[in-house]
């Protein structure tokens, strides 16, 4: 049919079968057949042929316009095609945690906006199983986040390390028994936990203390209990909390102590009312990173994107 369409589209332009012939590269007779079939196709005359040069029948004339608008609807999703490889156009879904939305994201995304502007981003911000709940219904192209998921089911582009580190309000008296250990968010700032010579607090001095953990389920929360666990003790929990961000915020009021990422303590303000602790176990060190489901269409703003934080 389309074949026939575009055959019968030519004639029109030329309103000539022969000139038609040679700007299709095939015989006239066979496009006179060709022509002849759309006709029967539809059950009516196209052209009127009793006439030098041909002319448009009244069917003839609808069946062009039609053809038209057939033509431009392709001519439109070809450039719209042509415009996504090129990225002048499209839609990136992005989600976070009220952290990673706030404070991780947006410099990642100034980049890619100067680059790309004609692309959207959309941006969705909730608790981990909420997006990752999206990811799996493919309503997010992908979810940044420091939790780690299965690598069998999701693809993973990591953008750097985080360390957890005990955030304790400044007033508690166990404070006293861990001096030697003690930092500033500005030492955190400056990367002073990092440094070999910096040693790990034995987390038992706090262990009287009230905390403030995130919910069962949350990474932060899984590995608190893991690092509380190697350390023989059980955290009396004081609240029970959705984002890390919160649970910092509250420590900062003296409600209890929080496990918190460098991450968080270098992109908010320094606060004079904690102090933070290296902690020595594997779990307090993970990574924080862009997942997307394997198996899946890859949008090209969302391959653009992973290149653009790949290559810094």
């Amino acid at each position: 049919m389309f074949q026939f369409m575009r055959y019968v589209y030519e004639v029109y332009k030329e309103m000539s079968f022969s000139r038609a012939a040679r700007n299709l590269f095939i015989s006239q007779p066979s496009l006179s057949t060709a022509v002849k079939k759309e006709e029967e196709r539809i059950g009516h005359l196209i052209f009127d042929r009793s006439t030098n040069p041909i002319k448009l029948t009244e069917i003839g004339q609808a069946y062009i316009r039609s053809v038209e608008k057939i033509l431009e609807t392709e001519n439109n999703f070809k450039n719209y095609v042509n415009d996504l490889e090129n990225l002048k156009n499209g839609t990136l879904f992005i989600g976070g945690t009220n952290f990673f939305v706030s404070y991780v994201l947006p410099p990642l995304l100034s980049r890619f906006s100067g680059r790309y502007p004609m692309v959207q981003t959309q941006l969705i911000e909730a608790s981990t199983e909420e997006l990752k709940e999206k990811l799996n219904a493919g309503i997010l192209d992908l979810l940044l986040d420091n939790s780690t998921l299965d690598e069998e089911i999701y693809g993973r582009t990591t953008i750097q390390e985080e360390h957890l580190l005990l955030a304790v309000p400044k007033e508690f008296s166990s404070n006293s028994k861990a001096a030697d250990y003690a930092l500033t968010a500005g030492d955190v700032k400056e990367g002073r936990h990092l440094e070999t010579e910096m040693k790990a607090v034995p987390i038992r001095l706090f262990q009287d203390e009230p905390f403030l953990l995130l919910r069962e389920g949350n990474d932060t929360r899984e590995r608190a209990v893991h690092i509380c666990k190697a350390a023989r003790f059980v955290p009396g929990i004081r609240l029970e909390l959705d984002q890390q961000i919160t649970a910092y915020n509250l420590a900062c009021h003296g409600m209890g102590i929080s496990f918190v990422g460098d991450s968080l303590i270098r992109n908010v303000p320094d606060t004079d009312s904690l102090l933070f602790y290296k902690l020595d176990n594997q779990d307090s060190v993970r990574q924080i990173s862009f997942y997307y489901r394997k198996n899946r269409y890859c949008p090209k703003a969302m391959e653009v994107f992973l290149e653009m934080i790949d290559c810094g």
